[in-house]
């Protein structure tokens, strides 16, 4: 069964700038949260998908346990190289039939991971939220991490109060990537899906999902359709812009420190 889009991480370099022009672009962004192993990150939600902004504001906490380097550690290392979205996660209803999956079509990136958090209400109490993430790998992508991740806790997470945006956005639309071969990844990206089947564009594909859609064109198409420069693709696949999607929402685009925001008004 196909997996639907559940979040991104947009990782900066300053994670206060972050979460004020993500306010300024009209998004209701939450509290700042602190990881064991060091990242920061604020969290904007949509019905069923967030993204995550996030820094390693800590590095001195870093250890070698999987969260240390596969989360925090390559964030940091794609900080270095500039600030961007830096890994797609799809949701997950079991996370260890994903990493079975994953492992028999040879994408396999890690066992599972699970971590647990205290998480705020709007009125300030504790609760708790928790994850499992399986992840898979691009050998053609090292400049993205891919993952599936489960919600342990979910009615401790997700809040309507966050989810109502003063700019109109209602819901995601999808995620586009670029790559200059897009076809060479597009057996991995139905293997990490789980869906049947890709629509062809002309400058690549599209994968619908149960939630939003992935994208994957090439730098030149990109540009064209945006007007502004595509990530640097020279060492593979790169994610590029996020499509969001509303019914009182005005059509247009921002530029918001390594990615394309996306606004696209409900029809």
């Amino acid at each position: 069964m196909p997996r639907g889009l559940d979040h991104i991480v947009h990782a900066v370099r300053d994670l206060d700038a972050a979460a004020e022009l993500y306010r300024r672009f009209g998004f209701t962004v939450g509290a700042r949260n602190r990881h064991p192993w060091g990242t920061h990150n604020h969290i904007v939600q949509l019905p069923g998908f967030f993204i995550e902004l996030l820094t390693l504001a800590e590095p001195d906490k870093l250890g070698s346990d999987g969260f240390s380097i596969l989360f925090a550690a390559y964030n940091r290392d794609f900080i270095e190289r500039g600030d961007g979205l830096s890994m797609l996660i799809l949701e997950s209803q079991d996370a260890h039939a994903d990493a079975a999956a994953f492992g028999a079509t040879g994408i396999a990136g890690s066992d599972v991971m699970q971590f647990e958090r205290e998480g705020k209400r709007p009125d300030g109490s504790a609760v708790k939220v928790g994850f499992s993430l399986a992840f898979a790998e691009d050998r053609l992508a090292p400049n993205i991490h891919f993952s599936t991740c489960r919600q342990h806790f979910p009615k401790n997470f997700w809040n309507p109060a966050f989810q109502n945006h003063a700019n109109g956005v209602e819901s995601v639309a999808g995620v586009i990537a670029v790559a200059k071969e897009p076809a060479r990844h597009r057996d991995f990206l139905l293997a990490f899906t789980g869906a049947l089947s890709a629509r062809d564009t002309g400058d690549g594909f599209t994968i619908d999902l149960p939630r939003g859609a992935i994208e994957l064109t090439t730098p030149a198409a990109f540009e064209r359709r945006f007007g502004l420069p595509a990530p640097d693709a020279s060492a593979g696949a790169r994610l590029a812009a996020l499509r969001f999607s509303g019914r009182t929402l005005a059509a247009g685009q921002r530029s918001a420190m390594g990615a394309m925001l996306v606004f696209e008004p409900s029809r």
